[in-house]
């Protein structure tokens, strides 16, 4: 039976388009039928894949393989919701924190990817219902890493209720809020000052930006819980509801958002054992030896260092203080 692949990349960047060679050269040699996927940025709000994968068949895929950043690793998320296969990402991007294996690894990538050398590790994604004022259905998204309420005049705020289990928590004018999966709180979510949990954390996380609020801290929500984000009808701004930094919707005053654990994960192929701690490590070049460790091993070091020239001082000294040789007069 023919292995499949299928490649998500960005065809307007040269580095990706040298990539893609190389790893479509590889895939093929080894017996690979290889399909190609590149598409403009998507705006429209709910599953509009399906025709895609059909098409261009992704639930028959081994892997969906992905050359670029981490935006590039969402369009490709695109494909594989609601299906069990995997996305192994390749970074040629900047932090590309989803990415598995960095440009310079892609040759032992695919050589993995080849022998069947890797492990599936699930991600917790959002589902999203929107509520409109005028009363009809509700409409249906998603979100591996954030569905993000925002304020849609720049020079206005957007005032909202945040509620979970529906029970009101808080309401407060403010630029938006994010509700985030532990995949999105290294995202959007940490930008605006939330914390960073472990991708194992089965949670939702819930950052209001730049509130007018005494209270308006992060906030950690469990797995079964519900957060409701409503535009109030008072609210100078109407909001936009933006998934992934992708999908969008207007949200005008008087809307609701409700935002849960969807009970179907995005799959990863990881080739990396290496917990994610050490990835986070790596990604933001966090400075695990402090400057208190730095300081005391230079104070250490300064002694051996300065040894020879104390030695030669010392005797310098001595020679100074001694005795004059009567044959050296």
């Amino acid at each position: 039976m023919t292995r499949r692949v299928l490649i998500v990349t960005h065809g307007g960047r040269p580095e990706a388009v040298v990539a893609l060679r190389e790893a479509v050269s590889e895939l093929e040699a080894a017996g690979f039928a290889v399909t190609l996927h590149d598409d403009d940025l998507a705006e429209t709000f709910g599953d509009h894949m399906a025709l895609t994968r059909v098409r261009e068949g992704v639930t028959e895929s081994e892997v969906v393989m992905v050359l670029g950043g981490d935006g590039t690793i969402l369009r490709a998320a695109e494909l594989t919701h609601g299906t069990d296969v995997p996305i192994l990402g390749v970074n040629l991007g900047h932090v590309g924190f989803l990415a598995e294996s960095e440009r310079e690894d892609l040759h032992a990538a695919v050589a993995r990817l080849v022998a069947g050398d890797y492990t599936v590790e699930e991600r917790t994604v959002v589902e999203v219902q929107v509520h409109l004022p005028d009363g009809g259905e509700p409409l249906a998204g998603w979100a591996l890493n954030e569905a993000t309420v925002e304020k849609a005049q720049r020079e206005r705020m957007i005032e909202v209720a945040i509620g979970v289990d529906g029970r009101p928590v808080s309401s407060f004018g403010c630029d938006g809020v994010v509700t985030a999966t532990a995949t999105g709180s290294t995202a959007h979510a940490f930008s605006a000052g939330g914390p960073v949990m472990w991708p194992e954390v089965d949670a939702v996380l819930v950052v209001p930006l730049a509130a007018h609020a005494l209270f308006a801290r992060p906030l950690v929500v469990g797995p079964r819980s519900t957060v409701t984000v409503d535009v109030l009808p008072r609210s100078a701004s109407p909001g936009v509801l933006t998934c992934d930094g992708r999908r969008r919707i207007d949200l005008p005053n008087g809307s609701r958002v409700e935002v849960r654990r969807s009970p179907t994960p995005l799959r990863f192929a990881r080739l990396s054992t290496a917990p994610f701690t050490d990835r986070l490590v790596s990604k933001f070049s966090l400075p695990v030896v402090g400057w208190r460790e730095r300081a005391a091993d230079s104070a250490a070091a300064t002694p051996a260092a300065a040894a020879p020239a104390a030695s030669t001082a010392s005797a310098a000294t001595s020679r100074a203080t001694a005795t004059p040789d009567p044959e050296e007069e």
